[in-house]
């Protein structure tokens, strides 16, 4: 089993900036992954990033590269989730999301069996 706890989100004007971040506790494997999706009012969730605990090897929407940033210390079994130069259509809960066995499909919510508690991002003009 592993637990997720968020934490980061909160309120920013349009171009603005956040970090959240994902700490991770329990059994951790050598394929594990940890990923963020969001959801935004009346919308299904959309896949946003992973990131591949071995390897560091990141993957990431196209509509969202460049401006988000995944990154992962192993030290601490954390994950963030960079995100800048934010637009309204940004705001969302966002979850980080984990597996401990790693698949090519990824971008599913699907294949991932632990999720965080959510933590809303709230992006105004």
């Amino acid at each position: 089993q592993v637990q997720l706890v968020e934490s980061g989100g909160g309120s920013v004007q349009t171009g603005g900036s956040l970090r959240l971040s994902c700490a991770a506790s329990g059994r951790i494997s050598s394929s594990y992954y940890m990923g963020w999706f969001r959801q935004a009012p009346g919308k299904e969730r959309e896949f946003v990033a992973t990131i591949r605990w071995t390897g560091g090897n990141t993957y990431y929407v196209d509509s969202m590269k460049g401006r988000f940033s995944i990154s992962r210390d192993t030290a601490t079994n954390t994950a963030y989730l960079q995100m800048n130069s934010l637009k309204v259509e940004d705001t969302a809960i966002y979850y980080c999301a984990a597996d401990n066995l790693w698949s090519a499909w990824y971008s599913r919510a699907f294949n991932y069996d632990y999720w965080g508690q959510g933590t809303q991002v709230t992006v105004s003009s």
